[in-house]
């Protein structure tokens, strides 16, 4: 017969240093860095502690008016 039956398969692998990868991790990278910035050190510069530090709430305490007699000893 003038057929092969005998068939190779030719597997060609790209090489290289695949820039698809590398963008994905300077991405993920830039994700990070937003994510602590905006948690962790303040974000968009909203710190509801420090906007009116002088703000303080007095709070005035009255004495009784009566006394209140001491209890009697114990026998």
């Amino acid at each position: 017969m003038a057929y092969e039956t005998d068939h190779r398969d030719v597997i060609v692998e790209r090489e290289g240093t695949g820039i698809g990868t590398i963008l994905g991790i300077i991405l993920a990278i830039v994700v990070v860095l937003a994510i602590i910035w905006f948690f962790f050190l303040g974000g968009l510069g909203q710190n509801p502690g420090t906007t009116n530090p002088g703000n303080d709430t007095e709070v005035n305490i009255e004495q009784p008016v009566v006394p209140v007699d001491p209890a009697p000893p114990a026998p």
